[in-house]
């Protein structure tokens, strides 16, 4: 799955330019901390660099992963500020290999409220 790869060659490289090129013109985010969908690839790509920033720092690892043709369903972990965070990214593709859909679930609540925090003074830095 080309989508996939260019993904986890996102995550390896934190470029953004790719991470832009990657997403599709009317790609839609769901947080699992903001209430609305997020959609267009400019507010997508917003909150994907932050979380990328945010949570994919050192201890970040994907441990799992489910596919068909056009989507993956990635479960990760990682730790900070002594708080285990577990959670899945769905992805979905289109056929060109773009991100159309990228919804996060992350767990516990006391994950979620870090992440909460963090990704609101993130982004209100950008």
């Amino acid at each position: 799955m080309p989508g996939l790869d260019k993904w986890y060659g996102f995550m390896t490289s934190h470029d953004h330019a790719a991470l832009k090129e990657l997403l599709h013109p009317d790609a839609v985010f769901e947080s699992p901390v903001v209430h609305s969908p997020q959609r267009g690839r400019d507010i997508v790509f917003k909150y994907l660099a932050a979380a990328e920033q945010v949570l994919g720092g050192p201890g970040f690892t994907y441990i799992g992963e489910w596919r068909n043709e056009t989507s993956a369903v990635l479960e990760f972990e990682n730790e900070i500020e002594g708080i285990k965070i577990n959670g899945i990214d769905m992805i979905t593709f289109d056929a060109d290999g773009r991100i159309t859909h990228f919804k996060v679930m992350v767990r516990p609540l006391k994950a979620i409220n870090l992440l909460h925090r963090l990704m609101g003074e993130m982004l209100a830095r950008q």
